[in-house]
């Protein structure tokens, strides 16, 4: 491992809801939680393991997941990167953020402790679900307090992180997701090349305004712009009509191992299954959980201690920050239609896709741009052609994948979506691009560069 210590519609609102205020936070999957020592890696690895729990609970939107692991996994790594002398502030490096508060001096702190409750400060207040997340809390304390770490040490680690966690919090607070939360919903536009709601469910288009967030390295939303989509035409010899058509066809000649891929990479957090009148909702990790995963299955493999754990997993949350600003901002500026739209007025109008297309418009594909972005920026930090197993979905009833590198991995999650029936092979390309061109920027923001 190369170690760089650098220099909503209705249903949706209802969704929300109970997730929100059933109050059964015992549902929430528990994580084992044994260390060897107070520096045990294990505790970074947990930490961000109860964050992915939180969010597939609440059922957050695949853009707020990222919003959630940004600021969670920066303020863990700015108050423990003082657990070895002369590592450096990432958040310092980026936009909004001003000097992070340094330890005091003349006490004895554990970093391990300062890096959880700095983590922990941010995400009580920008997640709902709290019973798991203080019961988490409170173990970790205890087995520290175990591991002979005394009250006094413990209570002055648990300040210097909540001051680490407010100075992010004070960030959070200045990056436009409150003033979006009061904008305008969608309009529909009805037209030949406009995306519009799809079934089964017809929802609302999710997050119309994210380009408005302020970036963490990016200098705009718009720095990463890819080229413009191919016309919408249904001339049978333009190149649009027959990339529609393969999307069609594809759908009826499937392989397994195709099907396998699109199941694989899905990764939608809530997707709704309609039987009569009734209609159930499966709930699971959104692209960032898996990205996320893949971070920290990467580090352990490496033997990375507690620092490099935070290491990855802010750079990793950072890249899919950024790669979803990017994405959304010409997903609304293009607004492309989906292919179930197309092909049902074109070709077939019960022609339905493998997977459940999402709520929103084609191009670029989120899949492709962020998965290709945090493929970028671990390659960096990790290393190219590392060949590792990607377990992160057997929680969820799918097998193991292997694979040779990150980008490998990026390449196959962003073609699964046009094995899924949900994107046109040329967005998948240009997704690709983007989310390359929005790593190589994270990179460059914080001093590092592509393998």
């Amino acid at each position: 491992m190369k170690h760089f210590l650098f220099g909503n519609l209705v249903l949706w609102t209802i969704v929300f809801g109970f997730a929100r205020c059933d109050g059964q936070a015992g549902e929430l999957r528990k994580v084992a939680k044994v260390y060897a020592s107070p520096e045990d890696p294990s505790v970074v690895h947990h930490m961000v393991k109860q964050v992915t729990e939180v969010i597939v609970y609440d059922i957050f939107s695949p853009p707020v997941a990222s919003r959630i692991y940004a600021y969670s996994s920066l303020a863990m790594y700015e108050a423990l990167r003082f657990q070895r002398a002369g590592t450096p502030s990432i958040a310092e490096k980026l936009n909004g953020f001003g000097p992070m508060p340094t330890p005091p001096t003349g006490h004895t702190l554990n970093f391990a402790v300062a890096g959880l409750k700095a983590a922990l400060t941010v995400v009580d207040k920008v997640t709902f679900t709290k019973d798991s997340i203080f019961a988490f809390e409170k173990a970790v304390y205890q087995e520290m307090q175990a591991l002979g770490v005394s009250d006094s040490v413990l209570a002055q680690s648990q300040a210097f992180g909540q001051a680490v966690g407010e100075a992010v919090l004070a960030r959070a607070a200045k990056d436009k997701y409150k003033e979006t939360r009061g904008m305008p919903r969608y309009t529909v536009v009805k037209s030949p090349d406009r995306w519009e709601p799809t079934s089964p469910d017809y929802l609302d288009a999710i997050e119309p305004h994210w380009a408005k967030m302020l970036p963490l390295a990016l200098d705009s939303a718009g720095q990463c712009r890819p080229p413009r989509h191919l016309p919408v035409s249904q001339n049978k010899n333009s190149e649009f009509y027959q990339q529609v058509e393969e999307v069609f066809v594809l759908r009826k000649t499937l392989t397994k191992e195709q099907e396998a891929i699109a199941y694989f990479w899905d990764d939608n957090p809530a997707v709704s299954e309609h039987k009569g009148h009734s209609m159930v909702l499966s709930k699971k990790m959104t692209p960032a959980g898996h990205w996320m995963a893949i971070g920290g299955l990467a580090a352990q493999q490496s033997g990375a201690d507690q620092v490099i754990a935070a290491q990855v997993y802010a750079m990793t949350a950072i890249a899919l920050h950024d790669g979803f600003i990017a994405c959304w901002d010409e997903k609304y500026r293009s607004q492309l239609i989906r292919p179930i739209t197309v092909i049902n007025d074109w070709l077939d109008p019960k022609w339905e896709p493998f997977l459940q297309t999402p709520p929103f418009p084609e191009y670029t594909s989120g899949h492709g741009v962020i998965s290709a972005s945090v493929a970028t920026v671990l390659t960096a930090v990790i290393g190219d052609n590392v060949a590792f197993r990607d377990t992160t979905e057997v929680e969820y009833g799918r097998p193991i994948r292997q694979f040779s590198s990150f980008h490998q991995a990026a390449e196959e999650a962003s073609i699964s979506r046009l094995y899924g029936g949900i994107h046109y092979r040329f967005t998948t390309l240009a997704s690709t691009k983007q989310g390359q061109q929005v790593g190589q920027k994270v990179l460059q923001r914080v001093g590092l560069t592509q393998q």
